[in-house]
């Protein structure tokens, strides 16, 4: 029994998801016959300009959606929906539509009636519309691939390139995802690095790895940078398998992490930020793994703090790929600490911001630099068209500093909380203060060091022994350094945004060194702004615990 249709023409969703899920393994002809009906509105059998209209745009927003360059692609679809029309008569029948659509790979991948990803069959390609800056040919017809705008298709993943209607005339397989018999698997593709690329898995879809190799799994965040990002995800699919390379935007880390999950000696490169990293580590305490595997960073656009102390860079600048890979399989495995945060309010009525994290891997900090970074993202997140570039970023974090300079809006910080070291009250009556910060790491702000360098003297001096859980002693203080793995954590006072200023541009060494501890509690007495790892909120009154987090 057939439901009425809905008021107004349209159909119902249920529907539709209905006829696609019968539809799924279907032909492309009953799905181009299923879609021109659906798009048909008035039910008259023809596609007018209006009806064209909508399809044009559904695929352009398919388009965006699958990462392609939209810059000129209108014009192109509207060209490709013209060309539908043989007979010239303003309007596309079903027939033309069927006939247009069957060879037509662009129109099938943007309505969703082809599949895009290589991870269901072996061999598959992955198509993306191409503008060419040289003279390229078809590798299915061998003629040249002509045009203004987008003059055809071209795999994500091995770069075969084909005219539009040649995409359905049997191209050779995708070299990145197909081998023709188990005699091939291991043997280095052209371009690829054999200790890097993983066995093709069209045969067991197991993992099994060259032995005195290390497999390589790649997170790519392609928000993070710009369109730095993208680029390097369409890189890495190009250098490795692409079961090795997973987009961030499609799904997060999960189904990467599940997929190596039985490996035991496996590496992890992220390609991102300081957020994206967290997010991994995160990722992969959740999981569960039989084995945590090292994790290394490509640092994306700016600040990079984690990725600066353990020197791969404060950011990517368009380095070969393979110096990246070949960096990664001979770098060294360093040990870091990681810490547990608890805020707990004082009124579990009075509603405050969401706390962003659990964990601190690089620092947690209260007022100034808090409340700098509190106005950025508020403004950034009401007015996103006026922090589209690093330089207007620049511009409007420094707009922000100078305004906290003058209202000290975080000033006699002392008086608005008590801080206990492992058990030890904190005297920070000997400074006036508007920030503090807690830091696991030494960089802070985009490479700022705010505990600083011990002076060789000082480091000449160090005693071997195990230092205590916590130290206060000011010239025991100045003598220590930091240590990425010695389960303490350092708190440094800051004295207002010209001292981070200063600290900044290398005019001040440091801020002023209050405790190195294995423990630390925080009790505020009124609304504080506070950051996790550079993510900012409004605290009210509450009790902050920071303990560390044991090594698996």
């Amino acid at each position: 029994m057939r439901s009425p249709p809905p008021k107004g023409g349209g159909v119902y969703l249920k529907d539709v998801s209905c006829y696609f899920s019968v539809l799924e393994e279907g032909q492309p002809r009953d799905k181009l016959e299923f879609t021109f009906k659906l798009y048909d509105k008035d039910g008259n059998g023809l596609l007018d300009s209006s009806e064209v209209d909508r399809i044009i745009t559904q695929m352009m927003r398919a388009a965006d959606y699958l990462g392609w360059d939209v810059t000129e692609l209108r014009p192109v679809l509207k060209d490709m929906m013209t060309a539908m029309d043989a007979d010239s008569s303003g309007a596309v029948t079903l027939q033309e539509w069927i006939q247009g659509g069957m060879n037509n790979v662009p129109l099938l991948v943007l309505l969703g009636l082809k599949a895009r990803s290589t991870n269901k069959r072996d061999g598959q390609h992955i198509w993306r519309m191409k503008h060419f800056n040289k003279p390229v040919y078809c590798n299915v017809c061998q003629s040249m691939l002509l045009g203004l705008r987008k003059q055809g298709l071209c795999c994500t993943l091995c770069k075969y390139t084909v005219h539009g209607h040649c995409a359905n005339k049997n191209p050779g397989p995708c070299a990145c995802t197909f081998v023709k018999s188990k005699k091939q698997i291991g043997v280095s593709l052209n371009r690829c690095m054999h200790t890097f690329i993983l066995s093709p898995p069209h045969l067991s879809l197991q993992i099994a790895p060259i032995p005195d190799t290390h497999p390589l799994l790649v997170f790519v965040n392609p928000k993070s940078g710009g369109k730095q990002g993208e680029r390097v995800l369409r890189k890495f699919q190009y250098l490795l398998n692409p079961r090795q390379v997973y987009n961030l935007s499609n799904g997060g880390p999960g189904p990467g992490l599940h997929f190596f999950r039985n490996l035991h000696d496996y590496r992890i490169l992220v390609c991102g930020g300081d957020g994206t990293v967290g997010w991994i580590l995160d990722a992969i305490d959740k999981a569960d793994l039989r084995v945590c595997p090292p994790v290394a960073v490509l640092p994306l656009g700016t600040g990079n703090d984690l990725a600066r102390c353990l020197h791969w860079g404060g950011g990517y600048e368009g380095t070969d790929l393979r110096e990246i890979l070949k960096e990664v399989e001979e770098s060294s495995l360093v040990p870091m600490d990681r810490w547990s945060v608890q805020v707990i309010s004082e009124d579990p009525q009075e509603i405050g911001d969401p706390v962003p994290n659990e964990i601190i891997n690089n620092y947690f900090s209260i007022g100034v630099d808090a409340s700098i970074a509190h106005r950025f993202h508020s403004m950034r997140e009401k007015h996103p068209q006026k922090f589209n570039s690093r330089m207007k970023n620049k511009l409007w974090y420094f707009e922000f500093a100078t305004s906290e300079t003058i209202s000290a809006s975080c000033k006699k910080l002392k008086e608005c909380l008590s801080i206990e070291c492992c058990g030890t009250p904190l005297d920070l009556s000997g400074h006036s203060l508007e920030g503090l910060a807690v830091i696991n790491i030494p960089s802070m702000h985009g490479g700022s060091n705010l505990w600083g360098e011990a002076k060789k003297a000082d480091r000449d001096n160090v005693s071997e022994e195990e230092p205590p859980d916590v130290v206060t002693d000011h010239d025991v203080l100045k003598m220590s350094s930091q240590d990425l793995s010695d389960k303490r954590i350092e708190v440094v006072g800051l004295e207002g945004a010209i001292e981070m200023g200063q600290i900044y541009s290398g005019l001040k060494r440091a801020g002023h060194r209050l405790a190195q501890t294995s423990q630390i509690t925080i009790r505020t007495h009124k609304a504080l702004p506070m950051q996790i790892d550079g993510e900012p909120w409004m605290q009210p009154p509450c009790t902050v615990s920071v303990v560390n987090i044991p090594l698996k």
